[in-house]
């Protein structure tokens, strides 16, 4: 019996993708999460888990944040990246950061099943049109992306509204906090990811945003 966890916003697309499923794998147990924080919980919960397939732009994911904190809570655990975009770069990003596999949407229901068997079998699947053509990530952005796999979703939070631009106050407006809980994270944001300033932290944050929006 095989057993996934499907986490996406959206509860159409997890319905849909249940539906193509089941189809293919008839004893298929399935679990469902719609932001980072329950994905989190479902995974401490249940580490049975044969394959996750993950939305890179739910609530609390921040575009590399999701996979590269799973991957590294979780490293045991395949993840197959499923999106709307099908963007080489992208695709290569979310590989070299840890996901077995890169399913567009738009997929055929058998063909996401044929790319979910390859990734279950220990292979790579990424969509025909960009094979052997992926960069490959640097050193430098695997030692990034180490250091944010240490901040806690609510720091990544507040490391995200900063990259936006937005003053100690106004992150403490959008995340119900007060300004001194805004600052202590920013003073461990700082700590974890070895930077002394706002702007450092900010550039380093950027090298991990996705450049092209996806779904």
């Amino acid at each position: 019996m095989a057993k996934f966890l499907i986490a996406d916003d959206h509860p159409l697309f997890r319905e849909a993708l249940q539906g193509a499923l089941a189809n293919h794998y008839p004893d298929l147990e399935l679990r469902e999460a719609g932001d980072l924080e329950e994905t989190l919980a479902a995974l401490q919960a249940d580490q049975d888990l044969d394959l996750l397939l993950l939305d890179l732009h739910m609530p609390g994911s921040g575009d590399l944040y999701g996979l590269i904190r799973i991957r590294n809570d979780f490293p045991l655990l395949p993840v197959a990246i499923i999106s709307g975009s099908e963007d080489a770069t992208v695709i290569a990003k979310c590989i070299g950061f840890g996901a077995l596999g890169f399913i567009p949407k738009s997929l055929p229901s058998a063909n996401i099943a044929e790319a979910i068997d390859a990734i279950l079998q220990g292979d790579t699947w990424v969509p025909p049109a960009v094979q052997g053509r992926l960069d490959t990530i640097s050193t430098e952005d695997q030692e990034i992306a180490r250091k944010v796999a240490d901040l806690t979703p609510q720091q990544y939070r507040v490391l995200f509204l900063l990259h936006e631009g937005l003053l100690n106050k106004q992150v403490a407006y959008q995340l119900n906090i007060t300004e001194a809980t805004v600052k202590a994270h920013i003073t461990a944001i700082f700590r974890k990811l070895g930077v002394y300033s706002r702007t450092q932290a900010v550039l380093l944050a950027e090298r991990l945003q996705l450049e092209v929006p996806v779904s």
